[in-house]
């Protein structure tokens, strides 16, 4: 007896599989019972796996706990749709999705559960964001003229072999300009291997580095490669270079001039290659003035510089960084904090940052222990930035934090103008007369080279 033929795919089951947004349904105990294949592909989890779960455990979504939509369309009756949220997938990645949902209901209207699309926002997220941010290079983005540029410069940079000097204060991301350099680059599918030469003293950075072969020393029991082996093909970044000892830079040297080095107790010569950036927040010049760097080295390694600009010189980018760790912190914690509190952001706004873009992505992180969610506030900010506040308070409130922000945003628009204030004006998104009168209004003194060293009331 012949077995009967497998029936076909339901038109509705076909339509679901062919289309690109995540489609499931669940029953009356929210447990999945269906799947479509774009559903897998956004989540990341095979339908095998979905199916028959708590649509909670699956779709690890914002919404999931108190403001789920296919529960209000399951309660009220009516679909809601196009609502904006973001789930975690099976990597742990934050997707920003739209949600629609409507109610199932059997052949005599009676429901049955419910079903929900959604759809990948991650394409339009990343524009929105190439659009909010003026200059956006890799993974940095900068409203900042200052950081433009450096941004401009990097993809050329990018493109030369030649060593690399990244200069900046401790904390403005000189790493991450480092592997951007090395994404951009001809050699961007080798490794990128980051060596923080302060953190080692000499006799186990040279090792670190080199590597060494059995034998070597006491205790090498077998041969192990250095860092410039394990770069071979890619890049090989060298943080705080100016901690290195004279002797070490002797070493150094040799291989930028000559591209070779002897692995510790080796008798042979092996090619370096990788691509070398080095970086420090020391003024080199300086140290070599002092006896403490090689001049021959200096001059090695001084063949590209990029200069990274201190945060307080550029707080126009704090509300857009503040955002990136906003949702890194929600990524990495399983939160939904949805921003800052303008209060808040005046005040990171009127801190001066010493410790730079480092100490800004510290502040919101040890906010998040304090909030659970909505916005942070300045009553989950660190101790250190509310004890300025509350003294200023004291000193006229929070209307004296945002003149202390309008005054530098002023003062970089004029900078950035040749002190042109019908210009400076145009970039504010102001009117001149408006200017004039915050010129007066917070004792902005313009230079004498302009002709306008009197307050802003002279036109």
């Amino acid at each position: 007896m012949k077995k009967p033929a497998p029936a076909p795919a339901a038109p509705n089951d076909a339509i679901l599989e062919s289309i690109s947004d995540g489609v499931f349904t669940v029953d009356a105990s929210w447990r999945i019972t269906s799947f479509n294949r774009a559903a897998e592909k956004i989540t990341g989890i095979p339908r095998t796996e979905a199916i028959g779960k708590p649509c909670s455990e699956v779709f690890r979504s914002s919404m999931c706990e108190t403001a789920c939509a296919l529960r209000r369309t399951l309660k009220t009756g009516k679909p809601v749709i196009g609502r904006s949220g973001y789930i975690v997938d099976a990597r742990g990645e934050r997707i920003p999705i739209s949600v629609s949902t409507a109610v199932l209901r059997d052949a005599r209207g009676r429901v049955m559960g419910g079903a929900e699309t959604f759809r990948d926002l991650s394409d339009i997220e990343a524009l929105r964001r190439e659009l909010e941010g003026r200059f956006r290079v890799g993974d940095i983005a900068s409203h900042s003229p200052l950081m433009q540029r450096v941004l401009e410069a990097l993809p050329a940079v990018a493109a030369s072999p030649s060593t690399v000097l990244v200069l900046g204060e401790t904390g403005t991301g000189k790493e991450l300009v480092a592997r951007t350099i090395h994404e951009l680059s001809p050699r961007r599918k080798g490794p990128f291997v980051a060596v923080n030469c302060g953190a080692l003293p000499d006799t186990l950075l040279e090792s670190e580095l080199f590597g060494y072969k059995r034998g070597a020393f006491t205790g090498a029991s077998q041969d192990k490669p250095g860092r410039f082996a394990l770069a071979k093909g890619g890049t090989l970044f060298l943080d705080e270079i100016g901690e290195v000892s004279p002797a070490l830079q002797v070493r150094f040297l040799r291989v930028l001039q000559d591209r070779i080095y002897e692995p510790l107790g080796s008798t042979r010569s092996e090619t370096a290659d990788a691509r070398v950036i080095v970086a420090t927040n020391r003024d080199l010049a300086e140290r070599v003035r002092a006896g403490a760097f090689r001049e021959d080295l200096y001059y090695r390694v001084n063949v590209v510089r990029v200069e990274l600009p201190p945060l307080r010189r550029r707080k126009e980018d704090i509300p857009l960084l503040v955002e990136q760790f906003v949702e890194r912190q929600n990524r990495l914690q399983g939160k939904s904090v949805a921003g800052v509190t303008p209060g808040a952001l005046s005040l990171l706004m009127a801190h001066d940052w010493p410790g730079n873009v480092r100490e800004l992505e510290n502040a919101i992180e040890r906010a998040f222990i304090h909030c659970g969610g909505g916005n942070i506030g300045i009553e989950h900010l660190p101790e250190e930035l509310t004890a300025r506040a509350r003294a200023r308070e004291g000193a006229g409130g929070i209307r004296s934090v945002r003149d202390s922000v309008e005054a530098q945003a002023i003062r970089s628009a004029l900078a950035r103008s040749g002190f042109n204030r019908a210009a400076a004006a145009r970039e504010l998104g102001i009117h001149k007369t408006t200017l004039f009168r915050k010129l007066k209004l917070l004792d902005i003194v313009l230079p004498d080279g302009d002709g306008r060293s009197r307050r802003g009331e002279k036109k």
